[in-house]
């Protein structure tokens, strides 16, 4: 699904030296790598803070940590997503409330939003799947209407371009009170081990999540608040500084990629290619087909019988994942949820990719559907 080694090959005089100087320097935590990495990703996402932490999931975690969100709080997020967006939700004992997601881009449904929207809300989670952008003009609105938080997970979207209704263009993960994002190696902009970051624009909470990520202090061995160690190491933003600089490049090629596949099965009866929102640039972190009156499982195997690696993200949604039963779940009603992971499937797609891989898969998955 990724070729994480050829990318590797590309870049390696710089991943190299920039490892050797931080085992030379021996500053492995909190080091100028990790102030530089911060400075540099500020920029890039036009955001005032970026506050670097040891993977996503805890970026998730601090943010809603920050709010002072208190159990029982409800925490609105689509059910169609990675288990991490929203196991911290029953982690820190607030409850999730799981929403339907449009059929078209997979993103959570602004309308199924409000509905769920009770007296307990206080916070929204958007989740930009696959690296398509949620509609975050709508969600913003109700989000104000509703004096609601809003927390982007933006694991799959970083570097997307985002038109907001004023006619600004920003970057996802910068629009709502808090963005997360991992680093996992797999991701557009992935370290070579586990990482994340946590976006704001607000001062307060910036300084909030810098102390929660480090123990609560706001100087050493003086603890304000209940923490966790949360920090991205040194030899992690050295990788990622490099590869941020290559960002815009990575997305360009995949979305080259996407265009590939894009005319390939654009006109084949029961494929349902994915959809490009007119607000926001698609970065194909996933390339994710529908399939409709086709055997999904059965051509994930065929590819498999030829090598070819495919992917379900996600066969079962949260709502309906034991770990939440506690919550009765199990009996919310999202039929477009339930009818996507039944037909989803998303093929190899990175930046390393040669046309001669991609007519090997498309004309297996030809094959398959006839």
């Amino acid at each position: 699904m990724v070729d994480l080694v050829s990318q590797y090959e590309k870049i390696k005089p710089a991943i190299d030296s920039a490892i050797l100087d931080v085992i030379q320097n021996a500053q492995f935590i909190n080091g100028p790598e990790v102030t530089a990495l911060k400075e540099e990703l500020e920029q890039y996402l036009g955001v005032k803070h970026v506050i670097p932490c040891a993977n996503g999931t805890d970026a998730l975690q601090i943010a809603m940590m920050a709010l002072d969100l208190k159990p029982g709080d409800e925490v609105i997020t689509p059910s169609f997503t990675y288990i991490a967006t929203t196991e911290v939700i029953a982690l820190l004992g607030l409850k999730p409330v799981f929403v339907e997601v449009n059929k078209d881009t997979f993103c959570v449904n602004a309308e199924a939003i409000e509905k769920a929207i009770t007296p307990k809300t206080k916070a929204i989670v958007p989740v930009h799947l696959y690296g398509q952008a949620a509609d975050m003009n709508a969600i913003m609105e109700i989000a104000k209407k509703q004096n609601l938080f809003v927390i982007e997970d933006n694991a799959q979207a970083i570097g997307s371009d985002y038109h907001l209704t004023d006619g600004s263009v920003v970057k996802t993960g910068t629009i709502g009170d808090i963005g997360c994002t991992s680093f996992f190696p797999s991701k557009n902009l992935g370290c070579y081990g586990d990482g994340g970051a946590i976006f704001t624009n607000n001062d307060e909470l910036a300084e909030k999540l810098r102390m929660i990520a480090n123990h609560g202090q706001s100087k050493k061995y003086y603890h304000d608040v209940v923490g966790c160690n949360s920090r991205l190491d040194n030899i992690q933003a050295a990788v990622l500084r490099i590869k941020l600089r290559q960002l815009d490049n990575y997305i360009d090629s995949r979305r080259n990629v996407a265009d590939y596949y894009d005319g390939f099965f654009g006109p084949m009866k029961g494929v349902q290619i994915p959809f490009r929102s007119h607000d926001s640039k698609h970065v194909f972190h996933q390339y994710t087909l529908i399939l409709d009156g086709h055997n999904r499982d059965g051509l994930s195997e065929y590819l498999a019988s030829k090598d070819i690696p495919s992917m379900i993200y996600y066969p079962v949604p949260a709502h309906r994942q034991k770990m939440f039963a506690s919550f009765g779940s199990a009996d919310t009603n999202l039929p477009t949820t339930d009818w996507l992971t039944e037909r989803v499937i998303s093929l190899p797609i990175h930046t390393e990719m040669q046309e001669e891989q991609l007519e090997r898969i498309t004309n297996s998955v030809a094959e398959f559907i006839g």
